[in-house]
């Protein structure tokens, strides 16, 4: 014997077209929105997004003129390593010894 109301498929079918009626009269039943209203919020809605376009552009082109400024430096400072290198007299056998322990010492201390 059941304790509980077992409600037949009819009922649950009948009970669910309820439910849907029911929530089509309230959506069915709101005022419609006004012309000027909606008018008024496209108009805000495309005022927002065209000043969101303009601080997305004004970030990507100070970005770029950053990373134009970084190029420009790394290229410069490799082209002064560059003629440093080649105006340096060659290092002497001593001198690349001791640039070595330096080389070794640092990457041991980082360790």
């Amino acid at each position: 014997m059941k304790s509980y109301q077992d409600p037949s498929y009819q009922d649950r079918v009948a009970r669910a077209a309820e439910a849907k009626k029911k929530a089509l009269d309230n959506l069915r039943s709101r005022p419609p929105v006004d012309e000027k209203v909606a008018a008024e919020r496209l108009a805000n809605r495309q005022k927002r997004e065209a000043a969101e376009a303009d601080k997305r552009a004004e970030r990507k082109a100070a970005a770029l003129a950053a990373k134009q400024e970084r190029n420009a430096a790394a290229t410069a400072k490799a082209e002064a390593q560059a003629n440093e290198a080649a105006n340096a007299a060659p290092l002497t056998e001593a001198e690349r010894k001791l640039a070595r322990d330096a080389r070794y010492a640092a990457r041991k201390s980082r360790k």
